[in-house]
């Protein structure tokens, strides 16, 4: 029987056995060759700590509201496949699927496991990878769109000084993407060495270690005293916001795409954000609508970022690290997006 990874109980994983169902006329069935989890976000939830564990977001009244007794939660621990996106190759098809072949390479969402169902007819999400595309780079496309979105909403033009702070996937791909539309310099600000050392391979022209130094006047420093003219800030974290602020031009604006928790402490308004008419944007690729809808949507986020990375304007290969195999993921997914988040950047399962 084919296995999956399952979050057991909060910060439990382990490798379960499930059952294939048939697959219908319009699907294919992948065999996965490489996966990926999302560290941010979806460790919260392995931690338990995520509001919509008990709560959800309500779309029409734009609140975060309590589930109703007796419904489902955000995560059910002993079923929950973990898990962001995969690679793999099509094994079987069905008889309506005209667009895709037996042994193409694709690429979509989905957890860690040897197989995925999935709709051939109409799916925007189940992508081609070409020969010559890294399936780090395929496994990196959600983190891209919101790298995108961030660098969007942050009004980043040619010529701006930019600092990005967290150089997880997404921090990484905003390095990128930075760099590719000519913001210069571009500051890459973790206290991560590998994380540093990727952004420098990224193209960052300058990497910062916030326990070494003042964030805020090293950015200052860098940009002969005027400051960023946007921060992306992809950590979370209530020190990086700080810094940002810190760190910010005279009206510039931060560009806030991390999924924060409460903060406990370490802001305070009372300081540079109070003189600066700095602005804080907080930017997120999934919600509908975007603030260019009509002409931007989700869909076109996502084409537009696969596109980026099938010409190689973006790139997982100093992203994807550690790569485990499969039979290693429990444990590995425990180390390295739970327990030790400085051992790695995003972590890569080969089956």
């Amino acid at each position: 029987m084919p296995r999956m990874l399952v979050a057991t109980a909060p910060r439990k994983a382990a490798i379960v056995e499930y059952q294939d169902r048939k697959i219908a006329a319009n699907e294919v069935m992948v065999e996965v060759e490489f996966a990926s989890p999302k560290h941010g976000s979806e460790v919260a939830d392995f931690r338990s700590e995520s509001p919509l564990i008990d709560e959800f977001y309500d779309q029409d009244w734009h609140l975060i509201l309590p589930r109703s007794a007796g419904e489902k939660k955000g995560v059910e621990f002993g079923s929950w496949n973990l898990g962001n996106m995969w690679v793999g190759k099509i094994v079987v098809k069905g008889e309506d699927v005209k667009d895709y072949s037996i042994g193409e390479r694709v690429c979509s969402y989905g957890g860690i496991r040897e197989t995925h169902i999935i709709n051939a007819i109409g799916n925007d999400r189940l992508l081609k990878v070409p020969t010559g595309v890294s399936w780090k780079s395929a496994v990196c496309y959600d983190p891209a769109q919101f790298a995108f979105s961030g660098i969007r909403d942050g009004n980043v033009r040619p010529g701006d000084y930019i600092a990005v702070i967290g150089l997880g996937a997404i921090g990484l791909m905003a390095v990128q993407l930075g760099k590719k539309i000519g913001a210069r310099p571009v500051i890459g600000v973790d206290p991560i060495a590998i994380r540093r050392e990727a952004a420098l391979n990224s193209g960052a022209d300058y990497v910062l270690d916030p326990g070494e130094c003042d964030i805020g006047l090293e950015i200052k420093r860098l940009t002969g005293k005027l400051g960023a003219d946007c921060i992306i800030e992809t950590s979370g974290s209530a020190g990086a916001l700080q810094s940002a602020l810190r760190g910010l031009a005279y009206g510039g604006t931060v560009s806030y795409v991390a999924w924060a928790r409460e903060f406990a402490g370490g802001i305070n308004f009372g300081r540079e954000a109070h003189y600066n008419y700095g602005r804080v944007v907080f930017s997120r690729a999934a919600s509908e609508p975007s603030p260019d809808f009509p002409r931007w949507d989700r869909k076109r986020i996502e084409k537009t970022c696969w596109n980026l990375i099938l010409d190689g304007s973006l790139s997982g290969d100093d992203i994807v690290d550690p790569v485990v195999n499969f039979e290693e993921s429990p444990s590995a997914y425990c180390k390295y997006v739970d327990t030790n988040p400085e051992l790695s950047i995003k972590l890569g399962v080969a089956f």
